[in-house]
Parts: structure tokens; sequence; C-alpha cells
């Protein structure tokens, strides 16, 4: 079974083909600037242990002109990896939010898109990038079924006292004002990857996955579910970020829009677009702010150290929220995987918390998922590469079968 599956952003495409019956990856790509002057596809396939990439630059007008591309470089003669589309089961959608209407992957119809639509309030920027995904595949894949996987749904999970807001109820009848969390599908194949690591059954897992990226999330995992996560009704809540301040006084929101004469949708975008490392240092890459540290830059390092107490206020609170049963505190995403900087730093003075990092382990650069905690460490803690695209593909492999 072959399922393709496709990330719709605004201006961008990401998607990788997949082989279910292996797990493995055929082919990947990137299809860039949709809509501008100049675009770029980038397509990789992977056979026999080679990566090969191809790179076409030249305008894609909208999202169906870039698929039609894509559908034939999957079925080039001499660089596809399928004979023809027809190959393909079924196509898998990341959506970004579901709001309470939708709790788990499903098979898109009517009423699914309207309840996409009806989240656009929610999630401005991809909603409405991953509904035109859905609307492409789905002209250009006739019959083949599509399923939506929500990032917001592992967040779903948790008790009402983690997603209420102690604003009035009526704001939460009347237009949904709660916690949703997001990256759910990451946190939820770092909950089942951590617990066949540590020889759990899923349904046993306590841990807390930090998804640390250009965007950035917590998750506490209770007994295999989500028990708490740090973002909330958006994807603004909680971390410092690339990009986002992360959790501030609200106050501050009318305080700067009357000082500064700025609209809702301007300091949306101060806020999401123009804060976190960048609106601290000037930099949003990790590696770009570790060198301005060392140049001695104290904004960078003031960003850094930002950042870090912002991770291990969370992580404190999940470890209590744990009660002493915590089986792992997990790195993953993009910082988390690479950053041993960040990392150290993290773990630095949680001994006390029964945290010991190992040193040697943690700054060595090794593929896969692998400890780097001491022996003695009483909560483990573990590196896991996140796949959010093979969650993807399993929900709809799963969805599949159970409709059969």
């Amino acid at each position: 079974m072959k399922i393709l599956v496709i990330n719709a952003g605004s201006s961008s495409c990401k998607y990788q083909l997949l082989e279910m019956d292996t797990q493995s990856l055929l082919c990947s790509g990137l299809v860039e600037r949709i809509g501008a002057r100049a675009g770029c596809l980038t397509h990789r396939t992977y056979r026999d242990g080679r990566e090969e990439k191809i790179v076409r630059e030249h305008p894609f007008p909208t999202h169906e002109e870039s698929m039609e591309e894509v559908i034939a470089l999957l079925a080039d003669p001499e660089a596809g990896v399928i004979k023809n589309k027809n190959e393909i089961a079924a196509i898998g959608h990341r959506v970004v939010h579901g709001g309470e209407k939708i709790a788990e992957p499903v098979l898109v119809t009517r009423r699914v898109k309207d309840i996409i639509r009806e989240c656009f309030m929610f999630s401005p920027l991809h909603n409405p990038a991953n509904l035109t995904g859905i609307e492409v595949t789905e002209k250009l894949f006739p019959g083949v079924p599509n399923v939506a996987v929500f990032d917001t749904e592992f967040g779903m999970g948790i008790p009402e006292e983690a997603y209420m807001y102690a604003l009035p109820y009526s704001l939460y009848e009347e237009l949904g004002i709660r916690r949703y969390g997001f990256h759910g599908t990451s946190h939820k194949y770092i909950a089942h990857r951590t617990a066949e690591y540590l020889g759990k059954a899923p349904g046993e897992l306590c841990s807390v996955t930090m998804h640390l990226g250009n965007g950035s999330s917590m998750t506490c995992v209770k007994n295999g579910g989500c028990f708490d996560t740090s973002m909330g009704l958006t994807p603004l809540e909680g971390l410092v970020m690339g990009t986002r301040c992360g959790s501030i006084d609200p106050a501050i929101v009318p305080f700067v829009m009357e000082k500064k004469g700025l609209s809702a949708s301007e300091v949306d975008a101060l806020m999401n677009k123009q804060s976190g490392l960048l609106g601290l240092c000037g930099h949003t890459d990790m590696r770009d702010v570790h060198s301005r540290i060392e140049a001695g830059d104290k904004r960078a390092d003031l960003a850094f150290n930002m950042l870090v107490r912002s991770v291990k206020k969370i992580l404190g609170s999940y470890l209590v929220l744990l009660e002493g049963k915590t089986d792992a505190v997990v790195f993953t995403a993009g910082i988390g995987e690479n950053d041993s900087l960040l990392r150290a730093a993290v773990c630095e003075g949680m001994e006390a918390f029964g945290i010991k990092l190992d040193r040697t382990e943690n700054s060595a650069r090794k593929p896969g998922a692998r400890t780097i905690s001491t022996p003695d460490s009483k909560i483990p803690v573990l590196i896991i590469p996140t796949n959010e695209e093979l969650q993807i593909a399993l929900a709809t492999k799963d969805l599949l079968e159970q409709s059969a």
C-alpha cells in the first residue's frame, strides 16, 4: 500500500510518498513560492540506500499546477517511484485545527471540509491552505480516499481543568475558546516510539515530550494520553519560539495596541512573526544564535537563556503533574534533536528531580533514538527523532483498514 502525505501551506506544499508494507520512504519534496514569479520544486527519491535530487525552478501559479508536476515526477519513467498515480491507495493531509468537532483522523467528506472552514478563525494561516491541498488532490486523484489528520488530535484528550481558561464560561460555549494544543502528530508519534524504546505498553507511558524547533511545544503524557500541553487556543502560547513570543501577560496586548496604534491583526503579526528569538536578537536559527553568543552578543545570550528558562519552567510543572512517575523526558524536532548546548542547559541543575545528563553522550552526534542520561539517572533523558509524515500515513492506513 502506497500513501501520499500532503502538508499544504499558503505558498508551499510538502509531500512524501511512503510504502506502508515496509514503512519506507519512496520520495519526498517541497514546492516553494507558489503563486510568485519564481517558484521552486525540490524532489528527492530514495533507492537502494541512495538519495537522488531533482530541482526545477519556474512559476507555479497555483497549488494545482504544483501538484500536477509532482505527480509527473512520481511516475517519471526514469526518476519516478511508481508506474502511474493509480498505485496511490490514499492521501493523508496534515490539517492544523479541527476545533471540538473533530478529535481523530477522518475520511474527508463535505461535512469535514465545512468544519475545516469553520476553524479558519482559529488558524487563519494554515487551515485555508490545508483545505486547498485537500481540494486539489480530490480533483487530481478522483476516487482516491483523502484522510485529514489534525494537529489538535492528541491534545484533545487533556482533562477539562487543563483545557479551560479562567474566562467567562460563555466564551467557551459561544466561541470555543479553550486549549487545543498543536504538534499533535509529532507528540503522538513520539509517545508511541518512547513506549516502544522503553519496552512499555503505550497505555502505561508517563513522559514529557519537548518538540523544539522554530515552532516549539511540550506535552505531558500520562498513561499514554495527552495530560497537558503548552500551546493553547492557537500555537502562540507556551515556549519562546523562533518568531513567536510564547506566553506573556495578556494585558500587554491592549497596552501595545493603544501606545503603538496597532490594529488587532497588526499586534497578532507582531506576536507571531516578529517576536521570539527573532525579536530578541534578530535570528531564528539556533546556529546563528550560538555564533552570536560566541562573538559576545548579549542579546543573543539573553534570547538563549529565555528559551531555556521557558522550557525548564514547563518541564518542572509537568514533572509535578506526573507525581513522581515519569518514565522519560524526550527531546525531539530540529532543535531538540540537534542542539546539544540547549539540551545541556535545559538539564542543568535538574539532578534533584532525578535527571542526570551524560555530557559525552549528549555531545555525540548519532542517528536514531538514544539515551543521553547517565546510567544512574532516575529519569532517562532521550532523543527520539520525530516523523510526523509517517504518523499521518499510519493514521491514514489504519482508517482505511477500519473502513474496509
